[in-house]
């Protein structure tokens, strides 16, 4: 699949629906979820790593790492 013919906004948009419904769902609900949005964005990741700056991977993998850190954290 192309990332070019995603429509940007829906993309947003749904990623922000998902992060907000695993924010309040409480419990391992919630952490599986934010697990799921993590899984999401190493997809991505992976397939735009080689284009990114620097600058830009040091961001994109503090907030993989604050995902997993909050998914984990629900599950305990």
């Amino acid at each position: 699949m192309k990332l070019t013919r995603l429509n940007p906004t829906a993309v947003f948009l749904a990623t922000l629906a998902l992060a907000l419904v695993a924010l309040f769902t409480p419990g391992v609900i919630g952490g599986l979820l934010m697990l799921v949005l993590a899984g999401a964005l190493i997809y991505l990741m992976t397939k735009s790593w080689p284009v990114q700056t620097p600058g830009n991977r040091a961001v994109r993998l503090v907030v993989l790492t604050l995902l997993i850190t909050v998914g984990l954290a629900k599950m305990m």
